[in-house]
Parts: structure tokens; sequence; C-alpha cells
């Protein structure tokens, strides 16, 4: 079987623009999260949100605003962390050749709900001829992957992903397999979301997962495994990743952050947005990564959890976890970035996979924030709260699961 390594990392979000810059906002324990300021929240019962912080980058050096106005946010987002991603790993689609073997995975779990919101709107407003010809495939999912695809000239497989809150994890891990079976040597993987509309704010607040006792204090909001958590914080944003063919990759010189050594996935035929009580799916999701990468539960070093700060989700991954380290809690290394940024939704999996390969190349351990009171579950595990650790990271489980019970883990290691 072909080996898979990431040659290149692209991201938005909202600690800020590009891996780099986000990674050092990450370990110094900032938070991307505040109060909503763009549309009117009076009657919503969460007013907070991780945001893209438009003020301080210039989207429109990143994408001629001429294009930016034919798109949702969404798909603005997932071309901008691609050029960036395609742009580190070096690599040019500058043969027919080259540009076969190449494609394009990149997906979202809502796509361009806020453009669907917004045309709605205008129709019922003014009719239908004032809406735009580019509303349908502004608001298509699979228009990001076909954006980028063209963007670059990348004609292999050309793919899309739309599992909920699993999005971005099963992006990357479907893109690996492609290039493990043979049918590129190239993917540029990842995913994008931009929900966090007027529409979206209400459509989670009318099923209650949205926090909403730190409307006035929003860093506080996102606080997985704490005794005072109360719901998730969306966010937004995009992480994409170059993959690439080991052989392929080492021929070319390619700079190499880390191999994707595992990737599992799971269903837990439970029940539409609750995850089994007892963590099953889960557990099978990630004994299946280990499985594909070949390794023991010891041999992972740190986990970067699902942990969105729900009051019966972060126990259900907890004990899961537990679990598969044969209940010895003391050789858990675990944390929740969406403590920082929020949960991106469709692109969480992607953006967490970024932190997660950052994680093995600076053997750092990203912060858990907020993590005052642990739950009593959460006794006796490192949960890297507020503060990052320096720890030897060999590999790393990456775990998203999301609405309707789909789960997947991925494995990231440094290269052997």
């Amino acid at each position: 079987m072909k080996r898979v390594v990431v040659t290149g990392i692209g991201t938005i979000n909202p600690l800020g623009l590009g891996a780099d810059a986000v990674w050092d906002a990450l370990v110094a324990g900032q938070s991307g999260i505040r109060a909503i300021d763009d549309f009117d929240t009076e009657d919503l019962t969460c007013k907070v949100a991780g945001r893209v912080p438009s003020e301080n980058i210039d989207l429109d050096s990143l994408l001629e605003p001429k294009e930016q106005r034919k798109l949702d946010r969404f798909i603005v987002y997932g071309i901008i962390a691609a050029d960036q991603a395609i742009a580190d790993s070096g690599f040019v689609a500058d043969s027919d050749d080259k540009a076969a073997r190449s494609g394009v995975l990149i997906g979202s779990g809502i796509g361009g709900l806020e453009t669907i919101y917004d045309s709605s709107l205008l129709l019922a407003e003014r009719g239908a001829r004032r809406l735009s010809p580019f509303f349908i495939p502004s608001a298509l999912i699979n228009l990001i992957s076909g954006q980028v695809s063209i963007r670059h000239g990348l004609k292999g497989p050309n793919h899309a992903v739309v599992t909920a809150c699993s999005t971005g994890a099963h992006a990357i891990g479907d893109a690996a397999r492609l290039i493990k079976y043979g049918d590129a040597d190239v993917m540029v993987a990842g995913g994008a979301e931009a929900a966090v509309c007027r529409l979206g704010i209400a459509g989670f607040c009318a099923l209650r997962a949205l926090s909403t006792g730190y409307n006035d204090a929003p860093a506080e909001a996102s606080r997985p495994w704490d005794s005072g958590r109360d719901g998730f914080v969306m966010g937004e944003g995009a992480g994409v990743v170059v993959l690439e063919e080991y052989e392929h990759a080492k021929a070319r010189g390619a700079k190499i952050y880390a191999e994707i050594k595992g990737y599992g996935l799971s269903g837990d035929a439970y029940h539409i947005t609750a995850p089994a009580e007892d963590g099953d799916g889960g557990y099978r999701s990630m004994s299946a990564a280990l499985r594909d990468a070949r390794l023991d539960i010891e041999a992972i070093d740190y986990i970067n959890a699902h942990g969105t700060s729900t009051p019966l989700g972060d126990i259900i991954e907890l004990n899961a976890v537990t679990k598969l380290y044969g209940g010895d809690k003391s050789k858990i290394n675990m944390s929740s970035t969406k403590s920082s940024i929020g949960h991106l939704l469709g692109a969480s999996g992607a953006v967490e996979a970024i932190f997660s390969i950052l994680a093995v190349m600076h053997d750092t351990l990203p912060p858990t924030r907020n993590l005052d009171t642990p739950s009593e579950e959460a006794q006796g595990i490192n949960l890297v709260a507020h503060e990052a650790q320096s720890h030897k990271v060999r590999n790393v489980l990456s775990n998203s699961f999301g609405f309707g019970g789909t789960n997947a883990s991925l494995i990231f290691g440094k290269l052997d």
C-alpha cells in the first residue's frame, strides 16, 4: 500500500490567517470567539461565535472582490486556505500528466447557508428576476472543489464530502485513500464552513445545542469538560492540506510535515443529533484508525478531541477514549482546540487535523481553554488545561463526530 504524507497546509479561522500565525495564537491560549455584531441577535439565545477576524485580514488582497461577490463565504474561505496549502507545498501541476494525477476533495457540512437565506429573502421581497445567476453555484458544497480545481488546473479526482461535523476529517481520510489506491499522486483536501448567519445561529438555538450562558464573556463560552459548559459555540473558516504519495513527494524534494498513518470511520445507528450514550461509535472509529495504522494505543501521545463543550457529548467521548486505553486515565493526553476557535462544523476536522500535524512537528500539546473545574469524569486525565505543554509527540489521533452518528478518526505521525 502506498504511503501518504502531508506536504502543504493552509487555514483561515477565528484565530487568523495562515498556519504559523494561527498555531502561535493557539499555543499562546488566545481566543477567536467574540460577540456577534454583524446581524441582529436580540431574539437569539446565543449571541457569540468564532468569527474570522476580517478586520485584521484583507480578504480583497487574497481573492478578487469581483470573484468574492459570486461566491458564498464558505467557498471564499476554502479557496484562500487551498491557495495557502498549495503554495506551501510548492507543487505545480505544470504538465498534462501532473494535472491528471492531482485532485481536490474539499467538503462542507452545510454549504452556502447565508447565500440561501439572503436569496430567499430577496426572492420574497423583490421577485425572481432579482436573483443572481451565481446563486446556485455559489451555494453548492462541491463547488469548493470545483473552484480550486479550475483555479489550479487539477484534473484528477474532483470530489466533495458532506458528513456534518465529520466532513473535514472524512475529506482528508478519503483523499488519502485515493492516493493509497493509486487514483492520484496529489490531493488537495479539507473542509470549509461559513454558517454563522442569522439563520444558522437561530437553527442551532432551536436545537438548544449552543452555549447561552456566556453572552457577556464570549471568550469563556467554549469550555470542553468544564463543569460550567452549556453547549457549543459555532465557528467559521477553512482548513486545507496537500496530501502526496510519499515517493512522489520525496522525488521532488518536498517538505514533509507528517505522515497520515491511519483513518477510521463508523456509524452510531442511534440518533439524528445525539451520540450513542455508550460511545461505541467513536470507540470503533478510533479502533479502526489504530488498525489501519498498525499501531497500539500506547503509540498515541496526544488526542485532539472532538470536544465540543456540550454536557453529554464531552463525557461520551472521554469515556470512549478511556476505554481505548483500557481504563488507565493516567496515560491520556487530550485537549480540545475548539475551546479557542469554537466548532467550525464541516471545517472543524480539517482545521484540527492541521493542529494535530503541528503538534507532531513542534512536540507541543495545544491547550484546552476555560477548563477551570473539570467534570468528575475528567479527573485524572491530562486535558492540557489553560497552557500548552511541551511533550514528545510521535503520533496524534484526531476525532470528529457528526449529526446522524457519523464518526471519523485520523492518525498523523512523524515520518519513520
